[in-house]
């Protein structure tokens, strides 16, 4: 009965942002669950509730080490997904709220170069990242696309990196950008350029935000704040990935659909 008036729903309402296969996807049930009902049916109740919270508890680990690419970046000491792809070094609740947006027209600055640089390459219009390790900055160099622009910044002192960014960026075609990332150089002297240059709907990402002055930094701007607290790729303890914008930012669009994570997960 519910599924007929769902369905019934959106043949009458085409415009409420739900697909007819994204709800086919919701109602479907997973392998998981289809593989447990023969227990569940010819099994005593508690015997079959002992076999499911077994699994669960060992499962649930194990599935999300593999599905999210962490098992393997474990290994490859570097942020990927399962299928080797290049992530960034954020928590995984903020990767999978951001890989839910549309970038394709916008510009992308970042204070500190890796996985993240060539994971926004695939997904926005423009990349101009700033990097302080040379030696890292060439290997990435190999690989980024024509869309990506590297600058190598001074790690001496925070003010020689601060005067030699502004200098690029007062020579650069973008006056603003939309997503400004702070995850590298010398991360709280980046906080003011970051305020300056962001879009009026455009969004900066701190990656550690629980460190590195960030809360001092931003506590008297005009910015809300979203926290995503989780574990990273290869990482074992969980950190703080932190989103400021102001209230017309284009990332908290309500008009965006809600991800079925664990396809996406299971496509990565």
């Amino acid at each position: 009965m519910l599924q007929a008036t769902w369905t019934e729903h959106l043949r009458v309402h085409p415009k409420v942002g739900i697909h007819r296969k994204r709800f086919r996807q919701l109602m479907t049930q997973t392998w998981i669950q289809g593989a447990f009902i023969p227990f569940k049916k010819f099994l005593p109740r508690w015997l079959s509730n002992l076999i499911r919270s077994t699994c669960t508890a060992f499962l649930t680990p194990v599935l999300f080490s593999w599905r999210t690419g962490h098992f393997k970046s474990s290994f490859k000491m570097m942020a990927v997904s399962k299928r080797g792809r290049p992530l960034p070094w954020y928590t995984y609740p903020s990767i999978d709220f951001l890989k839910g947006r549309d970038y394709t027209d916008k510009s992308i600055l970042e204070f500190g170069a890796g996985q993240s640089t060539l994971w926004w390459a695939q997904r926005a219009k423009s990349v101009l990242s700033f990097e302080a390790d040379a030696v890292w900055m060439k290997e990435l160099a190999t690989k980024v696309p024509s869309n990506v622009t590297l600058h190598k910044v001074s790690g001496d002192s925070s003010a020689a990196c601060v005067s030699e960014i502004q200098q690029v960026l007062r020579q650069s075609s973008s006056t603003k950008y939309d997503v400004v990332v702070i995850d590298g150089v010398w991360r709280s002297a980046m906080i003011e350029i970051a305020c300056h240059i962001v879009s009026d709907t455009g969004v900066i990402i701190c990656d550690n935000a629980e460190g590195y002055g960030f809360y001092e930094g931003f506590k008297d701007r005009d910015f809300q704040r979203v926290d995503f607290f989780g574990n990273a790729p290869g990482v074992v303890l969980p950190h703080c990935t932190s989103v400021y914008f102001r209230c017309e930012s284009f990332l908290f669009d309500p008009s965006f659909p809600v991800l079925v994570i664990a396809k996406e997960q299971d496509n990565a």
